[in-house]
């Protein structure tokens, strides 16, 4: 699996918008994206986060002439993953069941969630 550094809010936002993309995708494609949804972004701002999106390993960047063209290295599934991990290592010491028994003792399982957790597992 690719390693790639944690995204900011921002920097997931970009890629949620890459992923929902045929790649590769440029900047003006990107520009465009975010301009129909009410969002308008500089161009450097945007060239500033592909960037750095290309340093932290989630993008790959060609030169075609004066375009750059994205293409996501990591998948949205890898991603939540490394950021799973990270969350679970970090914080529950890697146990999965200490994760489970905090959102449990926190009252953010239903009785409906373990069961569905219980066939979940009976299946695998």
């Amino acid at each position: 699996m690719t390693r790639v550094q944690k995204l900011s809010e921002t920097e997931l936002e970009l890629m949620r918008e890459i992923w929902s993309c045929e790649p590769p995708v440029t900047s003006a494609d990107l520009l465009r994206i975010f301009a129909e949804k009410g969002r308008e972004w500089k161009g450097q701002t945007m060239s500033t986060f592909l960037s750095r999106l290309v340093e932290k390993g989630a993008l790959e960047a060609t030169r075609h002439g004066r375009t750059n063209r994205y293409v996501p290295i990591v998948s949205p599934e890898e991603y939540k993953l490394l950021e799973t991990q990270h969350v679970l290592d970090g914080l529950y010491q890697g146990s999965v069941k200490n994760l489970v028994a905090a959102m449990y003792d926190g009252k953010k399982l239903s009785g409906d969630d373990l069961d569905e957790l219980r066939k979940w597992f009976s299946e695998k």
